[in-house]
């Protein structure tokens, strides 16, 4: 183990970043100016929750009591979704950089097909179309469409993570006995992960706002249980106003704690 230390350490090379364009912008302290956004914006989201809440309890307190639920079930689809596509993701990255041209093809054709397809098409095509063949409840399908959905971004993550390692670890690796899939395992994908957390990070938080559109499958998340109170009440100004400013507070947090890790993992480099 002290040899692949000191070969991994001597051929060591920046890793370069890896930029999506989906997902929140990441209050990062080196840019002043989105970074003061994003604190006017969290504080003065908090702020107008609590001040539309004790102001007017009637409907807005009666919305926040409403929602609660629907915010446990839009976490349970996302942490469920992102857990499934990271592993549609990490197969489909190793088969897009994989020498065996069917892998690669395959792999290929699924990221392509995938990505030019919208989510809201993909889940009425999983929940309608297949659900004439394979009868799945609401929650499985919308956890299964987006999981497709997102794998193949996932895979273009590990894809380029797995690309930005210098060649030299693998041939290293190679040289000391290890087969290539034992230098994939042990070497390359466990540096690749320290490159790839931040994206996946801001995938997280993508995939958590797309998760209302799981709503038009009667999935009683964050904002069908918003539906629902309006269609009662006819407080729809009231209600979609306290649902906007309650996802805004998550991907705002949210989007905070993967400038923190971001910090943390480049320190680690």
């Amino acid at each position: 183990m002290a040899e692949i230390k000191e070969w991994k350490d001597a051929v060591k090379t920046p890793r370069p970043a890896i930029l999506i364009s989906d997902g929140p912008a990441i209050p990062r302290r080196k840019d002043s100016g989105l970074f003061t956004a994003w604190r006017i914006s969290f504080i003065g989201a908090i702020a107008m929750v609590a001040y539309l809440a004790i102001s007017r309890p009637d409907p807005y307190w009666k919305i926040l009591k409403f929602i609660p639920d629907g915010i446990l079930v839009t976490f349970q689809v996302t942490i469920a979704a992102i857990v499934l596509a990271l592993i549609i993701g990490l197969f489909t990255g190793l088969g897009r950089i994989s020498k065996n041209k069917i892998l690669n093809g395959i792999a290929s054709l699924y990221v392509e097909i995938i990505r030019g397809i919208p989510l809201l098409v993909q889940l009425f095509y999983i929940y309608f179309a297949l659900g004439r063949i394979v009868n799945l409840p609401a929650m499985a399908s919308a956890i299964i469409a987006m999981a497709v959905c997102y794998g193949a971004y996932m895979g273009e993550i590990f894809r380029a993570g797995i690309e930005s390692i210098s060649s030299g670890q693998m041939e290293a690796a190679r040289s000391l006995g290890m087969t290539s899939s034992q230098a994939m395992r042990h070497v390359i994908l466990p540096q690749a992960i320290k490159t790839i957390l931040p994206p996946i990070g801001n995938e997280f938080v993508a995939l958590l706002k797309d998760s209302s559109l799981v709503s038009i499958l009667a999935v009683s998340d964050l904002l069908r249980r918003g539906r629902e109170f309006a269609a009662e009440s006819f407080n729809y100004f009231e209600t979609y106003t306290m649902v906007a400013l309650v996802y805004l507070i998550i991907t705002l947090l949210l989007s905070k704690l993967i400038s923190i890790m971001e910090e943390k993992v480049g320190a680690n480099r």
